[in-house]
């Protein structure tokens, strides 16, 4: 048998770990009444015959992503484009979190606790593009594009779990209706 990758290993020892299971209940607990109530929003529907969920990441990501390209490569001229970049981003994490607690709350066993982990993560980022795009409004630049990096650098940790398992386990799959 081949061994496995390193990332292959951290996604099993994601979704063996005790401290995982630990953290789906809390989230659990947490975030109840939201997930409920996501589970009967429209961002929780087949109609494409997969979750909302992924799609919505590319919108969240991609702003996020450009802020750290703005702040890099653009110099002054850039910072209200990234000011701007960092708000939508988090503007759409709102209904892309939504949609992916409704998903989350359908798994069980190891993609359940993969998901908490992607979850914890995701929460992470916002809690970092918050504090940059605060930073930035009170014109400290600097900080907000230190802050809007480790966003981005948690964000890519994250997003590796949602890949794997929205890609590798297919759990944005939906059954579609005729």
């Amino acid at each position: 048998m081949a061994s496995r990758s390193l990332p292959q290993r951290a996604v099993r020892a994601v979704g063996e770990s005790p401290l995982s299971e630990r953290l789906a209940r809390a989230q659990e607990l947490a975030y109840e009444p939201l997930i409920d109530w996501a589970r009967g929003s429209p961002l929780h529907t087949d109609v494409l015959g997969h979750s909302l969920h992924p799609s919505l990441t590319d919108v969240t990501t991609g702003c996020w992503l450009s802020t750290s390209l703005l702040d890099l490569a653009g110099g002054s001229r850039s910072r209200r484009g990234a000011t701007i970049l960092a708000g939508f981003g988090l503007l759409a994490s709102l209904p892309t979190a939504i949609a992916g607690a409704a998903d989350w709350s359908e798994l069980s066993g190891e993609e359940r606790r993969i998901g908490a982990v992607h979850a914890l993560g995701a929460d992470i980022a916002i809690f970092l593009f918050t504090g940059s795009l605060v930073a930035r409004l009170r014109g400290r630049h600097a900080l907000g594009t230190k802050l809007a990096m480790a966003g981005n650098l948690v964000m890519a940790g994250a997003g590796f779990l949602g890949g794997h398992l929205a890609l590798h386990r297919g759990t944005a799959r939906r059954p579609v209706i005729s």
